[in-house]
Parts: C-alpha cells; sequence; structure tokens
C-alpha cells in the first residue's frame, strides 16, 4: 500500500508508516525466533517465475483501426503490471513494427510466439513511448500509444507484427532491458487488392430446448415451458438480443433454428412455466420480452438471406452414427426439415433456404453426409480440419466442394471459425483474437491475388456475448472492404470451386473421438421410436388429431437436438417427460373396470363402459367383447358366438355405457375379456377381463313355480263359488265393496330399463334381460 501510496504521488501518514512496521515486525517474529514456520500469503502473482521478459505482464486490450488505411493513426490501449519481486523505475511502453510476413503459416508460427530474443527483435519507436517513472509491485498501469500510420514504417501490403513492450530497470540490475512484451498482428492494405476475397460470416441463432409437449386444455392449447432461462437470453444486454442487434448491423447470413422462432413465438402468445418445486404450472412473465426481441428480428432479417435449419437442430452425426441402428428414424430427420419451412415464414415473414444440413462443428464422414442429405438438403457446411485443409494446394480455396450425387460441401475455413472460441469477455483475448481474424484474411488474399476465392466462416454455434461482440467488432474493421468483399451462403454454395481442391469425404476413422463421445446414444433414438409409435396409434383416434400431433411431433424432434450433448442427463429427463405425458393422455379413453357380472336367466345384456377424459371428442374406435367359454356364454345378438364388437365414439369429458346382449347355455362363471381396438385392429390400451356368473332357471324351481300356480288357480275358483251363492242369496262377501263407476284401469308398468348412464357398473352388479 505505501508504494501504491508512492507512486500516485501521495505521503504515507505517520500513522500508516506504524501499521506498517508493526506488521513487519510482527510477521518476522517466527521466523527470527526459528520457532514456528508459518505459511507464506498467497500472492496475486507468481513472483518467484517472473524473471527477465516475464517479470512484466503486457495486456494489449485494444488496437482501433484494426485494418487502418492511409492517413490514419493507429491507437494502442492496454495495462502493464509489475509481477516482480521488485519495483520497476524509468519504466518505457513503446511499440515495435516486424517484418511482413508470408503467408497464412508465419502468420500461426508469429502467433505461437511468446519470448523475446534480445538483438533480434525490431527496433523501438521511442518518440511514441509512454514512460512511467516507477512501477511498484503487483501494481497495474493504463497506458495508450498513439502513431501515425505513416509512421510505423510499414512497407509493401501485407501482414506486420506489431509488439508492445516494457522496458526498464530494477534495483538488481541498473541497466535498461525488456522485462514484458505482447505481440499482435497489424494487416496493412491501404488499397484494393486486385482480386477479393468473397467472405461468407454465418450468424447462428440457436438455443438450447425450453418447450415440453405439455399444454393446456384450453382452446389456444398454451405451451408449457421447462423453465423460464430462455427470457434472460432475448432480454437487452443477453445473449440472443446480442446476435439480433449486432447481426443487424453486419453482413451476415442468418442461420437460424426454426425451434427458436417457433418457442419465442410461444411466449409471446401466452405460456406457462413448470414449477418443478410445486409440480404445478405458472403463468410466464417474459412476452413483452419475447415480443420485442421476435420484432428486432424480423426487422432484421429483412432483404437478408435466411438459412433454417431443420426444426430444433438435430444431431446429424448422432443420426448417422447411433440412430440408423434404429428403424424410422430418419424420418424423424424428414419430419423435421419439412416442419422448417413453415414456422420461419410464419414468424419472420421472409423465405428460409433449406437446402444447406450443418453438422456439428463442421465434422463429416460419408455416414453424416448421407444422413444429413437424406431430408433433401445438397449442401453440407463441413469445416477444414476435418474436410482437409487445401487438398495440396499452395492456397486455401473456394469453400464450395463437389461430393458427388448433385451434393456440395461447403467447407469453411478452421481457423477463421475458430477465431473467437474461448474467454472474450478477457479484453486483450478479444482484441488478439480480432487481429488474428484480420491478418489471416489478409494473408489469404494475398495468397493469390489474381484468383477470387470464396471464403466460410462457420462459427460456434451458440457464441456468448463476449464471443458476439468481439465477431462483430472484427468484421466491423473489414466494412471498408478493402480485401474482403460479403457474399451470403447460397452464393458461396454456388461459388466455381477449385480444381485441385480435396473433393472426397473423409473415411469414418478420421471423425474426432472427442464429438464422438458426446453424441446421443441409441438408447435415445429407441425411445423416440416409442414415443412416436405411441403417437401413432393415439392420433387415429381424435377427432382434433392437430392438438396432439403438433405439440409432440415438435417435442419429437427436440429429443434429437444437437443441444443436448455435454447434457445427457437432462436429454434423458426430457425424453422420459414426454413419453410419460403421452401416455397420460393416451389412459384418458380406457375401460372402467369392473369385477363380476351376474346372468340370472337364459339372454340378457351386459354393459361395459368406456370413458373419454380428453378434451376432445374420440371417434374410430371399437369394443370387442369376448367369452372364454362360448359353449357356456355367448356374445352379441342372435345366436351369437365368442366375439362381437361394437362402434364406440364418445364425447371429451364422458363416458359411455355400451350392452352387449349375451346368450346363456349353462350355468356357471364365465371369463369374459373386454379390449379396446382401433379400427385397423390394433389394441388401445390393455384388456379388461371379468366374471360372469350365469345362474339359469332350473326345472326344480319350474316345478315350484307352477305349483304355486296352481294354487293360485284353485284359491280363485273358490272365491267365484263364494261370491255366485252370495249373489243368489243377495249379500256381498265379506270385505268386498261395489265397484265404483268410471274407475280407472291401473297404468302401465314402468319399462325395466333405466336411462345409459356414465357411471361406472358395480362390482356384483345384476345385468339387464
Amino acid at each position: 500500500m505505501a508504494e501504491a501510496a508512492d507512486f500516485q504521488g501521495m505521503n504515507p501518514s505517520p500513522a500508516r508508516r506504524w501499521v506498517r512496521r508493526a506488521a513487519s515486525l510482527i510477521a518476522g517474529a517466527p521466523l527470527l525466533a526459528g520457532l514456528v514456520q508459518l505459511p507464506a500469503a498467497p500472492a496475486a502473482y507468481a513472483a518467484e517465475d517472473a524473471t527477465g521478459w516475464r517479470t512484466v505482464d503486457v495486456a494489449l486490450n485494444s488496437l482501433t483501426p484494426g485494418a487502418p488505411g492511409k492517413g490514419d493513426t493507429v491507437t494502442v490501449s492496454g495495462t502493464v503490471t509489475n509481477k516482480g519481486k521488485e519495483p520497476i523505475s524509468e519504466a518505457r511502453v513503446g511499440l515495435r513494427v516486424g517484418n511482413r510476413l508470408s503467408g497464412r503459416t508465419q502468420v500461426d508460427t508469429a502467433a505461437a510466439r511468446t519470448g523475446y530474443s534480445e538483438g533480434s527483435e525490431p527496433n523501438e519507436l521511442t518518440e511514441y513511448a509512454v514512460k512511467f517513472p516507477r512501477l511498484p509491485v503487483g501494481i497495474s498501469t493504463d497506458f495508450t500509444l498513439a502513431v501515425p500510420v505513416d509512421k510505423l514504417g510499414l512497407g509493401d501490403p501485407g501482414v506486420y507484427q506489431l509488439s508492445v513492450s516494457l522496458a526498464g530497470k530494477t534495483s538488481g540490475r541498473s541497466s535498461e532491458q525488456v522485462l514484458g512484451i505482447e505481440r499482435t498482428f497489424l494487416p496493412w492494405q491501404p488499397e484494393n487488392t486486385k482480386k477479393r476475397t468473397q467472405l461468407t460470416y454465418l450468424w447462428p441463432l440457436v438455443s438450447t430446448t425450453r418447450l415440453s409437449a405439455e399444454t393446456g386444455s384450453d382452446e389456444q392449447q398454451t405451451p408449457v415451458f421447462e423453465n423460464d432461462d430462455l427470457a434472460k437470453e432475448l432480454a437487452p444486454g443477453g445473449r440472443l438480443e446480442q446476435m439480433v442487434s449486432l447481426g443487424d448491423e453486419l453482413p451476415v447470413t442468418w442461420v437460424i433454428d426454426p425451434d427458436l422462432l417457433a418457442t419465442v413465438d410461444a411466449m409471446v402468445k401466452g405460456y406457462t412455466v413448470k414449477d418443478r418445486a410445486t409440480g404445478t404450472n405458472v403463468p410466464g412473465r417474459s412476452r413483452t420480452v419475447a415480443k420485442q426481441w421476435l420484432a428486432a428480428l424480423e426487422k432484421a432479417v429483412q432483404d437478408q438471406k435466411v438459412i433454417a435449419l431443420p426444426f430444433a437442430d438435430p444431431d446429424l452425426a448422432s443420426l448417422a452414427h447411433r440412430g440408423k441402428n434404429v428403424p424410422g428414424s430418419l424420418n424423424q430427420l424428414q419430419r423435421a426439415t419439412e416442419a422448417a419451412k413453415g414456422a420461419v415464414e410464419s414468424t419472420l415473414h421472409v423465405k428460409p433456404s433449406t437446402d444447406f444440413a450443418w453438422p456439428v462443428e463442421g465434422a463429416v464422414d460419408p455416414a453424416i453426409v448421407n444422413t444429413a442429405t437424406s431430408a433433401g438438403a445438397h449442401h453440407v457446411i463441413a469445416r477444414s480440419d476435418s474436410f482437409g485443409e487445401n487438398g495440396g494446394l499452395l492456397y486455401t480455396p473456394t469453400a464450395a466442394r463437389p461430393i458427388g450425387g448433385g451434393r456440395t460441401a461447403v467447407v469453411a475455413d478452421a481457423r477463421l471459425s475458430t477465431a473467437f472460441q474461448g474467454d472474450m469477455a478477457n479484453a486483450e483475448k478479444s482484441a488478439l483474437a480480432a487481429q488474428g481474424f484480420l491478418a489471416h484474411t489478409l494473408a489469404l488474399t494475398q495468397q493469390d491475388e489474381e484468383k477470387q476465392r470464396s471464403i466460410v466462416v462457420a462459427p460456434q454455434r451458440m457464441p456468448s456475448v463476449t464471443q458476439a461482440q468481439s465477431m462483430a467488432s472484427a468484421l466491423r474493421a473489414l466494412d471498408v472492404q478493402r480485401w474482403t468483399q460479403p457474399l451470403d451462403l447460397v452464393g458461396a454454395a454456388k461459388a466455381k470451386p477449385d480444381p485441385g481442391a480435396m473433393t472426397q469425404v473423409p473415411d469414418r476413422s478420421s471423425y474426432p473421438d472427442g464429438l464422438r463421445k458426446r453424441e446421443l446414444p441409441t438408447a435415445a433414438f429407441e425411445n423416440i421410436k416409442a414415443t412416436q409409435h405411441t403417437l401413432d396409434r393415439f392420433k387415429v383416434v381424435l377427432t382434433k388429431p392437430e392438438r396432439v400431433v403438433t405439440p409432440f411431433g415438435n417435442a419429437i424432434n427436440r429429443e434429437m437436438s444437437t443441444s443436448w450433448r455435454r447434457n445427457e442427463t437432462a436429454a434423458s429427463r426430457y425424453r422420459q417427460d414426454v413419453q410419460r405425458y403421452l401416455n397420460d393422455l393416451t389412459n384418458e379413453v380406457n375401460l372402467i373396470e369392473k369385477s363380476t357380472a351376474t346372468l340370472s336367466g337364459r339372454s340378457a345384456t351386459i354393459p361395459v363402459t368406456v370413458q373419454n377424459k380428453l378434451v376432445q371428442d374420440v371417434d374410430h374406435l371399437v369394443l370387442r367383447l369376448e367369452s372364454t367359454k362360448p359353449t357356456r356364454l355367448k356374445v352379441g345378438e342372435g345366436d351369437g358366438g365368442p366375439v362381437t364388437e361394437q362402434p364406440i365414439k364418445i364425447r371429451g369429458g364422458h363416458s359411455q355405457s355400451v350392452k352387449i346382449a349375451t346368450t346363456a347355455n349353462a350355468n356357471g362363471k364365465v371369463p369374459v375379456v373386454a379390449q379396446l381396438f382401433t379400427e385397423d385392429g390394433t389394441p388401445y390400451g390393455p384388456e379388461m377381463r371379468f366374471m360372469v356368473n350365469v345362474n339359469e332357471i332350473t326345472p326344480t324351481i319350474m316345478l315350484v313355480i307352477a305349483g304355486g300356480v296352481l294354487l293360485l288357480v284353485l284359491a280363485g275358483i273358490k272365491m267365484y263359488s263364494q261370491r255366485k251363492r252370495a249373489a243368489a242369496r243377495g249379500e256381498a262377501p265379506d270385505g268386498d265393496a261395489p265397484d265404483s263407476e268410471g274407475s280407472e284401469q291401473p297404468s302401465d308398468p314402468t319399462p325395466d330399463t333405466g336411462p345409459e348412464s356414465g357411471e361406472p357398473t358395480a362390482a356384483g352388479e345384476k345385468v339387464d334381460r
């Protein structure tokens, strides 16, 4: 602190000097006594290693303009930090301009250089140096160097290495020495090149899966989100908001996952979010943010090329290597491709191209290419570190490469595509990445200025905010178009290929092991197949199948998303949730369980109840009732048989009791099986088994009944005789009264069957005769 105060031109107070001396005595006492070994306090810098040219850390945080022209002033800003053990006196920060680099290989070699070699370094431009009388230990100090470009000593156009060094003295060495250095590049092309490189920069709008298969039962089918994290990316300053606002000002080709658009559009229309803690869904609160983002994107893409990936950006490599073992997996890719165009047109009102496939990191093999193009795409976006850098050429070839069958590999440049990976939140890393990108574009152009080439840049799928800002900074530096000019991806795919460029797709063994390990497992595609099978079986009984097919079809596409890489646990949970929810819906149409029905008499009807808890009607179902012992109990009208069927149609939220006629031939218990089927004979839901207890009237009982009837007849004859004798004597029988005139006849008996009921049939019920 005292050193810092001295550096800032302040004198420490007496109290502060006392505290400093006391602290020194306390810290040194155990060491002097030799009694206690205290651990060393953690240091901010590894001072024991900070010697020589490593003593000072030189950070270059900005260089403007990144691609200077005639009359410009190059301004370099950054910080210097003393990591050594001693203060530095007479410190000086200066700029050094190296020799012109020849070709991309020399640029790579220069970028890897970190040391300082006395006598072989370019001279410092001392007249523009910034001086510091003293650099205390551990202190960082900002600097800014401003040098007119005509004072840099630049010669022919090309890439020059630019160094910022700090020289000074320490108490251990009185002579001046370079104690720290940082290097970057300065592209120098004051005039337009004869043939400018056509540069295609992909600007991806891709995110992770947020939308579940669940929807509300309302007419709008309010969607249910897994979480509300997408709102953070859409809000001002968020990742996707920055991608749109930056891309709006840049000559880029938009590469969009239609699922992202569908998800944001769902937020605009109203949505709910799962609350896993309570097991309920809560209203989403980011409709305004979503609406603003979608409006900004629609404005940005007008009159621009838009590439639509298959819906939910399916993992093509996983499909090619794992999904191909599961029948029907490629059909899912076809569905995802077909859904893409409509999703983009309905939200952005532009016509996208769906003719491009983009495998992860542009890594390809024959299986991936075949899978990628199986759904109709004719162009595969590959990357040169997978496909082959130059194919033996002495220059970087045009991106388009014919690979047979009318297909084209659009091979993105690996150096340019990976230039902004890593932590770009660090200002120095961002500045160095931008200058390296610019240097490679100029070096590439100068490989053959008589030949115009088309180069594609395919960055990481989901750039962070700082990565996007760094990319935008580099692209803005190319606005002057002295050696590049923008070209969209469709134009790049149509560019004339270089005859000597590599056109053979790498074999399977060339596919990177690191990428292969992160592929979706085969079990994922088996789950997808099972879910699709359940959906296909379910939709045929629905009167409004689109209410189910659309959300579940989209969810199945999301199960194949590239975004699940590195997160298999979440991917597995998502697939299970989709299947579980679909099963729950299919089970809403079912047979109500019953245990035993008693049949008294030779013929009767057995009621079987089917219920529909869905909000929509169901149709095209058949109820089949089968007697396992047809010699005892036949089902159906007429003579009946072992099996009978009846069509089923039930309104949403209702149940229907179906009465099946039966004929009994013998007493006893007969197991009966009830099962729902679709009209094509596919079983729907589990079968229901119950027991019918046949209790037909026996001959003995008939004799008893006949005897009772005979007794009643005899009693009637006796009463008639008594009345006749009484009438002859003019008397009325005891207890009888004369009939009243006009007395009403008894009404007809009420029906023995009640109205159809939607309630379950009780166990042990009596059936209707």
